[in-house]
């Protein structure tokens, strides 16, 4: 896989702007609308709940529980349609991935702020394998102790950016607002949860 160019410091990113072919891209975005059992998750921030401005779905094989701003979730069996991709990204990226967070961004006014996806039950340097499907989205990226080191990406329909190594530790990403007239969204980030 193409890594970014520049790279950024601290960071393993490898981005591919088709991954999927667009007749992949389409079948996959129309059969995940309605094979997902989507939700509104809750999320604890200073103190206090919030919903999630999006919907989403944990997903994966049994025991790949994970546990995120104080809440657990079981994961759901997989959908058919999540088998081939995830057979490719495994076959790919030699990463047994057995979970998947899907995230529907329904119009430009859901997002996600900034975070890092390094919770205990990812390991010290996890993969995360990021798809994207549907409507274009700014994605961004900023050093945790340099600030200045920051990098925007456009995200296209079939895109696939890979995280890896140090990134979880040293970068926070987000998925800002956008007023434009966008298109909804699936995100689909394959992940290992490790055993306890």
């Amino acid at each position: 896989m193409p890594a970014l160019d520049p790279p950024l410091p601290d960071a393993r990113l490898d981005f591919t702007p088709a991954w999927l072919s667009p007749s992949e891209a389409d079948a996959l975005l129309s059969g995940l609308r309605d094979a997902i059992a989507w939700e509104t998750h809750r999320i604890r921030l200073f103190g206090r709940e919030h919903d999630v401005p999006r919907l989403s779905c944990w997903i994966g094989d049994p025991g790949a529980t994970y546990t995120y701003s104080g809440t657990r979730f079981t994961p759901r069996s997989w959908p058919a349609a999540l088998s081939w991709l995830r057979a490719r990204l495994i076959a790919e990226l030699d990463v047994p991935f057995n979970s998947v967070l899907a995230n529907l961004y329904r119009d430009g006014r859901d997002c996600m702020g900034w975070h890092s996806d390094d919770e205990h039950e990812l390991g010290p340097a996890p993969v995360i394998a990021s798809l994207s499907l549907g409507g274009e989205r700014r994605f961004v990226l900023k050093h945790r102790r340099d600030p200045a080191l920051r990098r925007a990406l456009v995200l296209p329909h079939g895109s696939l950016l890979v995280m890896a190594g140090a990134t979880q530790r040293h970068y926070r990403h987000a998925l800002p607002r956008t007023t434009r007239d966008v298109a909804p969204r699936i995100n689909l980030t394959f992940r290992r949860v490790q055993s306890p």
